[in-house]
């Protein structure tokens, strides 16, 4: 197992070069390196699997609301960890390949997607679940087809990276739950709390994106690379 420095560097190379010296980027890591030690025989295909299958296991108890709540939030929060888990197995063990790299990119989008289904289920209005679960997608997709385009670099750290979403969904719940039963100027304690939430998480969101497209804007005012002729 690589030693934590190491291990930073080579996630920092695996991310395009990406800044691990912020701090919450490096607790998250730190903390996913610190754990991973132990449970360096897993395969990390299997904390990959594990991680999608705790998000999607948050919605049900987001539906059913009240002090369930807090379980959905433990369970956001335990699959933002194995998500980390899985990268820190495979990096730290030297058994990063392409494909689960890949893997790993898909299913985070998935977990997200949970988060905001999660978020309708417990009372947010639709519309601000799906604009919760877009912006999660947004600045990933950006970076992946600037990197098509040619630009090799991740980029700034912005407002609205992986361990941030993770973060604001399992607070929200966990708010709510320890809230619900409240009324709020009329209102239920815990829908306030969840609509908040996802509302601020949308500010993030937009934020967070609006700083990679202004980096994205500079590194992408070259002519480009040259297009491969299709057929005839």
């Amino acid at each position: 197992m690589l030693s934590r420095e190491e291990y930073l560097e080579a996630w920092s190379r695996w991310h395009g070069g990406a800044d691990t010296q912020a701090p919450l980027v490096r607790g998250w890591l730190s903390l996913a390196h610190t754990l991973a030690r132990p449970l360096a025989v897993l395969p990390p295909v299997a904390v990959t699997a594990a991680g999608a299958v705790v998000a999607a296991a948050a919605v049900p108890p987001a539906a059913a609301g009240g002090a369930w709540l807090v379980l959905a939030g433990l369970l956001v929060g335990l699959s933002g960890l194995l998500d980390s888990l899985d990268g820190a197995l495979a990096i730290g063990t030297g058994r990063a390949s392409q494909r689960g790299f890949v893997l790993d990119s898909v299913v985070d989008r998935l977990t997200e997607a949970a988060y905001a289904a999660a978020l309708w289920a417990a009372g947010a209005p639709g519309w601000l679940a799906v604009c919760f679960g877009a912006l999660c997608w947004l600045p990933d997709y950006l970076r992946a087809r600037a990197g098509q385009a040619g630009v090799h670099r991740t980029g700034p750290i912005s407002l609205w990276e992986r361990p941030t979403r993770v973060a604001m969904a399992a607070l929200t719940f966990a708010g709510a739950g320890m809230v619900s039963g409240l009324q709020v100027a009329g209102l239920d304690g815990a829908s306030l709390v969840v609509t908040t939430g996802a509302a601020v998480g949308v500010l993030f969101g937009a934020l967070g994106t609006a700083q990679l497209g202004r980096w994205l804007r500079g590194e992408l005012a070259g002519p480009g690379p040259v297009p491969i002729p299709g057929p005839d």
